[in-house]
């Protein structure tokens, strides 16, 4: 009896096979599938045109290169690009205009946060997603940025990676603790000083520099004289402009101050940028005396 139900209890099991669908069995709950049928059957990436030079640099690093349509213009622009010009030079660019990205149909439209009103409706209304993101002012808010950038793309393990290889980069770039920190000022373009919240003072703090700004009670923009610097002289002075007073003969002149420049692109942007900016901020650092 026990042998009958055994024979019935298999030929169900035949029938049962034979009626399901010829990719039933690779796609059943609990079996394997070959790395062809689980690529066969993972959702297409996303086709992604980017808007933000920031954005920019983070997708160049972590989407597949056919999936980043286009680049925003700034990102071309060697005044204004964050990201190595060759690297850009890449992708395609376009101005941002709704007609330029209907022309290239994408997925996603990554933006940002001071997108018009009017482009975000057109492109919700021609069912183009949009994704937008702010300024991030930390290394904590970049890092997360870096992680959303990729999971719109759809490569979260990349996103990852990039955010470890930021951290490692940070870690390594930190002085002796036995070194004192170095008093200095960013000097930007248009004679402007960074604010103590902005990203790229957290990076000075972060690799052994203390901002003179900040001690003078300046923020965020700040206009930095000529004379009010000579009058108190830090012990470092990092231009980043191309101002005639940035470039006065009396900086040089002065022995008890130091002087190196540095590259307006790594200012604004996280993301890989920071990379970039600690690593040269590393090596101001070492060329000072007594380190």
């Amino acid at each position: 009896m026990r042998h009958a139900a055994a024979l019935i209890l298999a030929a169900l099991t035949v029938q049962i096979a034979a009626c399901a669908p010829p990719d039933a069995a690779a796609t059943a709950p609990g079996l394997s599938r070959t790395p062809a049928q689980a690529a066969e059957a993972a959702p297409p990436l996303p086709t992604i045109v980017s808007l933000n030079p920031c954005t920019d640099a983070i997708l160049a690093e972590v989407a597949d290169p056919a999936q980043l349509l286009a680049i925003s213009h700034y990102s071309h622009d060697p005044r204004a690009t964050s990201m190595d010009l060759p690297v850009a030079m890449r992708f395609p660019a376009t101005g941002g205009t709704v007609e330029e990205v209907l022309a290239l149909d994408p997925d996603i439209v990554v933006a940002g946060a001071f997108l018009p009103p009017a482009a975000r409706a057109a492109f919700n209304n021609l069912g183009i997603r949009v994704e937008t993101f702010g300024i991030a002012s930390s290394v904590a808010e970049s890092l997360a940025q870096v992680r959303d950038v990729a999971n719109v793309a759809g490569h979260g393990e990349d996103g990852e990676r990039l955010a470890a290889r930021i951290e490692n980069v940070l870690t390594a770039a930190e002085p002796a603790k036995d070194q004192p920190p170095v008093r200095t000022i960013l000097w930007q373009p248009g004679g402007i000083v960074p604010g103590d919240n902005a990203l790229v003072s957290e990076l000075m703090r972060r690799t052994g520099f203390t901002s003179y700004s900040a001690e003078q009670g300046m923020g965020q923009a700040d206009y930095l004289p000529l004379e009010r610097l000579l009058a108190d002289p830090p012990d470092l002075v990092l231009v980043a402009g191309q101002e005639r007073m940035q470039r006065h003969p009396s900086l040089a002149e002065m022995d008890s101050m130091h002087h190196a420049r540095f590259d307006p692109a790594l200012l604004y942007c996280g993301g890989p940028t920071i990379v970039r900016a600690a690593g040269r901020l590393a090596a101001i650092r070492a060329e000072m005396p007594g380190t």
